[in-house]
């Protein structure tokens, strides 16, 4: 496998603006933050059922290091290629590292990856909010009888429309308003998410699980996997970041407090329910005027994070097929098949844990180490060359392990 480089296709990076400042210390970590946290927090906690709360902790925290480990290998990776003779200059994303080490191959490779990825997110986006706005409306069993549809199918389609006019948006700067409102929505609600249940296990304290077994112990390994969901977005924070030097401890630090919020996201919503807790967790919580609103808080921040993760999808499939034109019709053609997928799945945690094994550990795990071992294999000692192998047999045992008791929890 040859290296690529004066031939290097520059990448568009469309989450990142083109300007030349470089961002700050803080605002290196604000991004890197606002890049992993996403909707797979939400099913933590029917995890944590499945695997038990200890298991489920072990877990969350080793694929926290796992990942911050395989992102690292990612920068050391573009930064050897870049300081090589042969010359990278722009490797500035994923698919431009693809390209480099594996030519055009690599970096189909790594955008069908990516594309898969980002549908699968928007694919639990849409299950979360159907599933969330029929829990709202309360009693729906006469609804059952409308045109055979479930209510939330019903709920699904009645989004359709408008996201079809969000995703007709051609540009992210327009959309940048809906993301900054979007983020503080999605901030306030789940802190009074994580209020409510205190209250709740403070009240019932019910019986709690603290090992769930091997049968369960790939499944939760794939949620934990797309709760930390920003692998692809490393690159470019750190290409954008001001001082270089410190990009790895800002980032070992920010994923330190996200898998510390993701921890106690998840074990408390687990304390408060306990063998209750739903797949989606916020359908745990009870009626009531704060309850419907921090529901609709987070329904709202995904119904508009939805176009903004569709997007680097859109980037991908226009460059390959409309010569990076802008095209209406083949964006709907997307957003109608990532709803009709959404439709399919019955439960939002199983449907993290399939995307999380199937497709984020490759991109995760099994690419990074990898990449590195190609890159660094003439210089590489045995403990990295162990290192690496190990990463890659070991993503490749969730990637199978992982997606089989997925679709066996799926199909229940």
């Amino acid at each position: 496998m040859g290296f690529h480089g004066a031939e290097t296709p520059r990448e568009d990076v469309p989450l990142l603006s083109d300007a030349p400042r470089l961002s700050s210390t803080f605002k290196t970590f604000a991004n890197i933050f606002i890049s992993i946290v996403g909707s797979g927090v939400l099913g933590l906690p029917y995890s944590f059922k499945k695997t038990g709360w200890v298991t489920g902790l072990l877990m969350l925290f080793l694929v926290a290091f796992l990942t911050y480990h395989c992102m690292m290998l990612l920068v050391r990776t573009r930064r050897k290629l870049e300081s090589n003779k042969v010359g990278f200059p722009h490797l500035n994303s994923f698919g431009d590292l693809g390209y480099a080490i594996g030519g055009p191959p690599g970096k189909l490779f790594v955008d069908v990856m990516i594309g898969l990825s980002h549908c699968g997110f928007c694919v639990g986006y849409l299950i979360f909010i159907s599933t969330t706005l029929a829990n709202l409306a309360g009693d729906t069993s006469t609804w059952s009888s409308f045109l055979g549809l479930t209510p939330k199918v019903l709920f699904l389609w009645g989004c359709f429309p408008f996201q079809l006019g969000l995703n007709a948006i051609p540009t992210l700067t327009l959309l940048a308003p809906l993301s900054i409102f979007a983020d503080v929505v999605d901030i306030a609600a789940k802190s009074m998410v994580m209020v409510d249940e205190t209250f709740v296990f403070m009240k019932n304290r019910p019986s709690l699980e603290a090992f769930g077994g091997w049968s369960v112990f790939f499944y939760g390994l794939g949620v934990a996997v797309y709760a930390f969901e920003g692998i692809g977005m490393v690159l470019p924070l750190e290409s954008e970041a001001k001082d270089k030097e410190k990009f790895g401890g800002v980032l070992g630090a920010g994923m330190f407090v996200i898998s510390l919020l993701f921890a106690a996201f998840a074990a408390i919503g687990y304390f408060a329910f306990g063998e209750e807790t739903q797949g989606v967790i916020t359908t745990n919580l009870g009626p009531g005027l704060v309850s419907a609103l921090v529901q609709l808080g987070l329904c709202i921040n995904l119904f508009f994070t939805f176009p903004l993760m569709m997007n680097p999808v859109y980037e991908l499939v226009e460059r390959r097929l409309c010569d990076s034109k802008y095209c209406l019709w083949l964006r709907w053609l997307l957003v109608l098949g990532v709803s009709l997928v959404a439709i399919l799945v019955p439960n939002f945690a199983d449907f993290l844990s399939l995307v999380g094994s199937s497709v984020c550990v490759i991109l995760s795990f099994v690419l990074p180490a990898t990449f590195h071992y190609l890159v660094f294999k003439e210089e590489m000692n045995w403990s990295c060359l162990v290192s690496d192998g190990a990463i890659v047999v070991f993503g490749l045992v969730i990637a199978v392990t992982g997606t089989w008791s997925s679709l066996l929890h799926m199909l229940r």
